[in-house]
């Protein structure tokens, strides 16, 4: 953090007030970040210099640092601390991708392949896709990253008349954008979101603690002729994205 932005920010903290301190300095990193003082991929020191700093304990840094990584306005990564990030990516229960959401919110995405094989629909890819068990499908496996930060990994099934997506097709576009190209235009999906923790090979992938929780989704999506289109498995960071649904009363 540029020691100028530094002494703007915290040069009127309130030591003898009603109001937290730790709230303080939460409200006045958050207003740097709104305004552009604090742009995206700027690093904050860490909690101790950045207590000694402000002569203030570690645990009232600790908790306004966690409050703005909770609210999705900075990230923690192993290795180089604490930095902004434009915000959370929330997307409504609606047929995207992940890659037309960061697009929407304005986030530069890019994607990093990690397999790309065709193999045979075991059970529950047949099932989903409504393919015979044991057919050629293309098995793919990405990365996702916005603004250079990894948010979600993506794992998709596709039926066999889609075998000739190209890895450098993938690398280029998002899935959806591909198969929009192809006039695929996809009507209706099965959908289920849950939670679960992460495990040693994707909290690497994810830049994050082992055990830090994982937002996930399964989603099976079908032309408007009832033909499988896509079966798709992904983890999401929780911190980066989120879903959002409206509910109508009946």
């Amino acid at each position: 953090m540029n020691n100028n932005v530094m002494a703007n920010l915290f040069s009127d903290l309130d030591r003898s007030g009603p109001i937290p301190l730790y709230f303080q300095v939460e409200q006045r990193i958050e207003k740097a970040i709104v305004d552009g003082a604090l742009p995206a991929g700027a690093r904050l020191e860490n909690e101790v210099a950045l207590g000694e700093r402000l002569n203030l304990s570690r645990p009232t840094i600790r908790r306004a640092i966690q409050d703005l990584v909770d609210k999705g306005l900075l990230v923690r990564r192993r290795g180089i601390g604490t930095q902004v990030v434009h915000g959370r990516v929330t997307r409504g229960l609606e047929l995207t991708s992940l890659f037309d959401d960061l697009h929407k919110g304005e986030k530069k995405p890019t994607t990093t392949l990690l397999s790309y094989a065709v193999d045979k629909a075991n059970e529950t890819v047949a099932d989903r896709l409504g393919v015979s068990l044991g057919s050629q499908v293309l098995h793919i496996k990405r990365l996702r990253i916005a603004d250079g930060v990894p948010v979600a990994v993506l794992e998709n099934w596709l039926p066999e008349h889609f075998l000739d997506i190209t890895e450098g097709d993938l690398a280029r576009s998002g899935l959806y954008e591909l198969l929009r190209g192809r006039g695929v235009t996809i009507r209706v999906a099965k959908q289920k979101i849950g939670a679960r923790t992460a495990n040693t090979a994707e909290a690497e992938l994810l830049d994050i603690d082992r055990g830090t929780a994982l937002l996930t989704m399964e989603r099976a999506a079908f032309d408007n002729s009832g033909v499988g289109i896509e079966y798709g498995s992904h983890y999401y960071r929780p911190d980066l994205y989120s879903f959002e649904v409206t509910l109508v009363e009946k």
